[in-house]
């Protein structure tokens, strides 16, 4: 009788063993409350020590019910069926499109994850153009957002007066259109807008019509650069100078192009050249342009880090540094009263004479993690210098005497980590995100004056006196800079989906893309100023 008694217990599932399960559960828990509230480490190592803990528990509550918990077989078989079937179609049905900025891989069905075709172009939003009439884009100094982070690579646009009201005078879209993939963001100057994208096994220069979205006109090289975490496609942004627009592609190659035409100037595949290897990223930074050359991170060893070609002719100029490229991009600094390239590599911040590529002086710099943010420039002598994965921030005081630089750490805060957002200033304070949170540092102490708003690793731009937030999800927030609080203002929301491409601010027109999607939106602006700077579009 206690036999045919177990056996019914069996069979309505009480006499089950469920410690086994119990324990894995409680371990499972408290795995994830040490590493969430009682260890002080990263975002990003948090959530890749969450997804390996639920992995293992998934695993292990798996063994235990198929062997252990004393469950018919007959329902031990079919868990056990089930899993391999839902494992199986996972496998075959979904794939990782990339990760977050905290590391969290972004899924979506394999069918629905194709590229553009190479010839294939759609643009919409007609009936918003028709609405805004002919655009008005006479070039000026304001109009122009020539290179990554715009026209002195700060991410900041002087002298623009946008309206700080989006509900009496809301934002509106003028088009939006597909695009190839990539991580680049756009250069624009007078009426085209220049960006990078992958199409197939052709990464490729795109010119697009600033007021239509229309193509203008292609370049196209056989390159092709896909990793499951860095996604598909380039990342630098091209830098426009004069008649000519400059790109650096994911695999290194160098391209100057004639603007009006795309025509082919010269070309350099600058791994091969200088000897050095692509990052997990893929090469990333930005061209700069300094007088008659193009300055770019090679990252090669033997004083082929940082390398400078003639504009004109493609010749090679000079060549510095030893220290392996990150993914940060050079940028002209004048510290000390010297004018200077700035390049955040793997281990070190290097400054070059802007004239022979000399190194002025050069700073080390923890190089387990990437470095991505350019260093921004604070007063006459002093540079912020800041990174993601928990390494912070420091600020240098440069001076030189007879010659020789001297470099001074005058702090460093883990309160600023900046991960891939670059870091703007307005009047005395620094703004940025913290590790995908907005914050306010006082630069004079390195103390926070406050951390609110999670925006994600999206990007920054200081238009004027306000501040554009483009957030990672896809959305455009508008902010007052206030070291006092967070002021929101206002927002919109641009694109359903992970949103890392910079942006970028051409007078009141707000450019933007994905590595997908691209969309231009005018932006209200003071009355009056419209008119004076003669940006933005008729009728609007």
């Amino acid at each position: 009788m206690d036999r045919g008694g177990y056996h019914c217990r069996m069979r309505d599932g009480s006499g089950l063993r469920w410690w086994p399960a119990v324990v894995v559960l409680t371990l499972f828990v408290g795995f994830l409350g040490r590493a969430w509230w009682l260890v002080d480490q990263t975002r990003q190592d948090k959530v890749m020590q969450t997804m390996a803990a639920t992995v293992i528990a998934l695993l292990l509550l798996l063994i235990w019910f198929v062997l252990a918990s004393r469950a018919p077989w007959k329902g031990r078989l079919a868990v056990l069926g089930a899993a391999i079937v839902a494992a199986v179609a996972a496998s075959q049905i979904l794939t990782i499109r990339g990760v977050s900025g905290d590391l969290v891989p972004i899924l979506g069905l394999k069918a629905r994850f194709e590229e553009p075709s190479n010839v294939v172009d759609s643009a919409h939003g007609a009936e918003n153009r028709a609405a805004f009439g002919p655009a008005r884009l006479d070039r000026g100094v304001s109009r122009d957002y020539p290179q990554f982070l715009g026209p002195s690579r700060n991410a900041t646009v002087p002298g623009v007066r946008l309206a700080s009201d989006w509900q009496a005078s809301p934002p509106r879209e003028v088009w939006r259109r597909e695009v190839g993939a990539g991580w680049s963001g756009f250069a624009v100057v007078d009426k085209r807008a220049v960006t990078q994208e992958q199409r197939g096994d052709q990464e490729q220069v795109v010119a697009y019509d600033l007021a239509t979205g229309e193509v203008l006109w292609r370049h196209a090289d056989e390159a092709r650069y896909e990793t499951t975490i860095g996604g598909v496609g380039p990342r630098a942004t091209p830098t426009i100078e004069g008649d000519a627009v400059y790109t650096l592609g994911a695999t290194g190659i160098l391209n100057a192009l004639d603007l009006a035409t795309g025509r082919p100037l010269w070309s350099h595949d600058i791994l091969k050249e200088h000897g050095a290897g692509n990052r997990e990223w893929g090469k990333s930074g930005s061209p700069l342009v300094v007088g008659e050359r193009v300055v770019v991170s090679a990252g090669g060893a033997s004083n082929r880090s940082l390398v400078a070609y003639d504009r004109s002719t493609g010749e090679l100029a000079w060549t510095a540094g030893s220290d392996t490229s990150s993914y940060s991009s050079p940028v002209l600094l004048e510290l000390a009263g010297r004018r200077q390239i700035l390049m955040r590599n793997q281990s070190s911040i290097a400054a070059h004479d802007s004239e022979t590529g000399e190194i002025l002086w050069s700073e080390s710099w923890p190089a387990e993690q990437p470095n991505v943010a350019v260093p921004l420039a604070l007063g006459a002598d002093r540079v912020l210098v800041s990174s993601g994965y928990g390494v912070g921030a420091k600020l240098y005081r440069v001076s030189e005497t007879a010659g020789a630089f001297d470099v001074a750490t005058l702090w460093e805060s883990p309160r600023m980590k900046a991960k891939f957002t670059n870091l703007v200033e307005h009047e005395g304070f620094v703004y940025g995100l913290d590790d995908g949170v907005m914050v306010c540092l006082d630069p004079a102490t390195g103390e926070r004056r406050w951390k609110k708003g999670r925006y994600g690793h999206g990007q920054v731009i200081l238009a004027g006196d306000l501040l554009l937030v483009t957030t990672e999800h896809g959305e455009v927030v508008l902010i007052e800079p206030n070291p006092e609080e967070l002021r929101e203002l206002g927002s919109l929301v641009a694109f359903d989906g992970k949103t890392w491409n910079p942006p970028a601010l051409a007078g009141s027109l707000l450019l933007l893309r994905t590595d997908s999607e691209a969309a231009l939106y005018a932006l209200p602006a003071v009355a009056g100023w419209r008119e004076a700077d003669r940006s933005g579009f008729e009728g609007g």
